[in-house]
């Protein structure tokens, strides 16, 4: 009897002492969590889209603990949240550059068509790595809607088979952009409002081609541009927004309608 009880014993007095020194080390070598930490993440939104550089709402928080880290960096939440991490934090407010998401692409069925009849999965990232997609332009959108799917306000939806993105609804977080495997979903501020939608970098001759509505490079807008906002490169229009007066005369001028003057005020200021 005496030989199975002193095995028994031994195993549980070697069970609790490692458990009393287990709760003595985790006491002891316990690191203790800043009480500003669950106050400064009850002020962030919560969609863990990395648009201010972290890891998700959780990495911004413990990053404002430590000196120097802006309280600004949250697009989604806009000077709104700013304001409340800067009130807990005992610092002074800073202004939040809010951006809208815009769709690089003018290419919808009007004004392009299909070069294949695709059967795969119904992704863009499938048939960008399949074939380059459905459309003859291989610059633009793929119109699958992935980019639909990762957006947090549904405001993103397709239309005549490209993606179009409601700025009313946009709070800028960036989930689309990363999405894109075209790389065709640019963040603007939402202060902007003239904008090229295309991005196609082929000559002029072969954008047309295959799409009617693309920029063919024509210098057209670069030419007329009184305030030299405007240049062509790599076959493409592209604004310099720190020059930009917003006059529309690089829109008047557009031979093919690819470069608009949109609403791009986002969510956070209608």
């Amino acid at each position: 009897m005496m030989e199975i009880l002193i095995p028994i014993i031994a195993v549980t007095a070697i069970g609790l002492i490692c458990g009393v020194g287990l709760s003595i080390a985790s006491h002891v070598m316990a690191v203790k969590e800043d009480e500003r930490f669950p106050v400064i993440r009850d002020c962030l939104p919560g969609a863990n889209c990395g648009a201010c550089g972290y890891t998700g709402c959780d990495g911004y928080a413990k990053a404002l603990l430590e000196p120097g880290t802006k309280t600004n960096l949250c697009v989604p939440g806009a000077d709104a949240v700013a304001a409340k991490i800067a009130e807990v934090l005992g610092v002074e407010a800073e202004d939040v550059v809010e951006q809208v998401a815009i769709v690089k692409c003018s290419g919808d069925c009007d004004a392009t068509k299909k070069k294949h009849d695709y059967k795969g999965i119904s992704t863009c990232k499938a048939a960008k790595l399949f074939y380059g997609g459905n459309g003859t332009c291989t610059y633009g959108c793929l119109g699958f809607g992935d980019c639909a799917a990762v957006c947090p306000q549904n405001a993103i939806a397709s239309e005549k088979g490209i993606a179009k993105i409601d700025p009313a609804k946009c709070i800028g977080c960036g989930l689309c952009a990363k999405t894109c495997p075209q790389g065709i979903i640019l963040l603007v501020d939402d202060i902007e409002k003239a904008g090229v939608y295309c991005s196609s970098t082929a000559k002029g001759a072969d954008t047309r081609k295959s799409c009617t509505a693309g920029c063919i490079g024509c210098k057209k807008c670069e030419k007329n541009c009184p305030f030299d906002a405007v240049h062509v490169e790599n076959n493409l229009a592209v604004i310099d927004y720190a020059k930009c007066d917003g006059c529309g005369t690089c829109v008047a001028g557009c031979p093919t309608g690819v470069i608009r003057i949109s609403n791009l005020l986002g969510a956070s200021k209608q």
